[in-house]
């Protein structure tokens, strides 16, 4: 089983998305991305660890005693983004092959950026993933 993002000392860098379905999206990071599911089920946070990070996947919801102004929800408009979660591979072409023969729908394919090959897909709930591939490294 993967490690549950519990550090003994220092931090653990997670990204928590907010998802309308979450089996949904738990299988897309576990089945299509490749991730390894830590917890799931239970009506609480799910969560997939995907190589060296986690992904934390729960519904969204109103505010809360530790965060009284805030509000989560799935994007409103996924061409609106003001973060993205960016994914760096060492082989971006089987990357983009293998994932899409699972399933994932990238916006492009692989773009030579100069110092970097790069693409972008969505999760099922329209959450913004970049995949890029350092150039001459």
């Amino acid at each position: 089983m993967a490690d549950f993002p519990a550090p003994s000392e220092g931090i653990a860098l997670t990204h928590f998305i907010v998802s309308s379905d979450i089996d949904r999206s738990v299988r897309f990071y576990s089945d299509v991305l490749g991730g390894e599911v830590v917890m799931s089920g239970g009506g609480g946070p799910n969560i997939v660890q995907l190589a060296n990070s986690w992904i934390i996947i729960n519904v969204g919801g109103g505010p809360t005693e530790d965060k009284p102004t805030v509000t989560l929800e799935v994007p409103a408009d996924p061409d609106v983004v003001s973060a993205f979660l960016n994914i760096r591979v060492a082989d971006i072409q089987n990357i983009y092959e293998t994932w899409s023969a699972r399933g994932a729908h990238f916006l492009t394919p692989p773009m030579d950026r100069g110092a970097e090959i790069r693409c972008y897909v969505r999760d099922p709930d329209g959450h913004l993933i970049e995949v890029g591939q350092a150039v001459g490294r």
